[in-house]
C-alpha cells in the first residue's frame, strides 16, 4: 500500500471523526484463562501468526492484529502468569480464574484529526475473576503481589524513558 492509497482509505474515516468526535472512541479488549495445572495463562487471540496491520478505526482490513490489542493481550498474559506463579508460590488454592483487559483510545489523536486528542490509550483497567477459597487477607496479598510484579503492569504504570532510534540501511 503506498500513501496515497492510505489516503484514500483514511480521509473519509478522518472527516467523520471531524464530525462525530464520539465515535473515535473505541475500547479494545483482551482475555486469558488460567491455567488450571502450570504457571501459565492462555490468551485468546485467535491467530498462530501473529500479523499486525492497522485497526479498522483507522483503514485496516480487520485481518491482521491491532497493537492496541496486543499490548492488552500482553497485559494479560503476563498478570495471568504473574497472579498464577504469586497464588502458586503463596500456596493459594485457586479452581478457576480469568484475566481481561480494556483500553479506551481516541483514534483522532492517531490520526491527526485532532491536536487535542490524545494518541494511545486514555485509560485501561485489569480485572481479575477468580474461583478460590482462600480469605480475603490471602486474596488482597495475592493482587497485591500480582501487581508488584507482574512486568507488563510495572512498565506501563511507570512509564519508563523511551529510546525511538532509526537505522537507515
Amino acid at each position: 500500500m503506498d500513501a496515497a492509497a492510505l489516503r484514500t482509505i483514511q480521509t473519509p474515516i478522518k472527516d467523520s471523526y471531524r464530525t462525530r468526535p464520539q465515535d473515535a472512541y473505541i475500547t479494545l479488549k483482551a482475555h486469558g484463562t488460567l491455567d488450571d495445572q502450570n504457571i501459565a495463562c492462555k490468551v485468546e487471540t485467535g491467530r498462530l501468526l501473529a500479523v499486525a496491520g492497522l485497526h479498522p478505526a483507522t483503514g485496516g482490513s480487520g485481518f491482521e492484529l491491532c497493537s492496541g490489542n496486543m499490548l492488552l493481550e500482553a497485559l494479560v498474559a503476563c498478570a495471568g502468569v504473574t497472579l498464577k506463579a504469586v497464588a502458586t508460590a503463596l500456596e493459594i488454592p485457586l479452581k478457576s480464574g480469568a484475566v481481561s483487559a480494556e483500553g479506551d483510545l481516541d483514534f483522532r489523536g492517531t490520526l491527526g484529526v485532532a491536536k487535542d486528542a490524545p494518541v494511545g490509550f486514555t485509560q485501561i483497567r485489569l480485572t481479575f475473576e477468580l474461583e478460590t477459597e482462600a480469605p480475603q487477607d490471602r486474596i488482597d496479598q495475592l493482587l497485591k503481589l500480582t501487581e508488584r510484579y507482574c512486568v507488563v503492569y510495572q512498565t506501563l504504570r511507570s512509564c519508563p524513558p523511551f529510546e525511538v532510534k532509526l537505522r537507515h540501511l
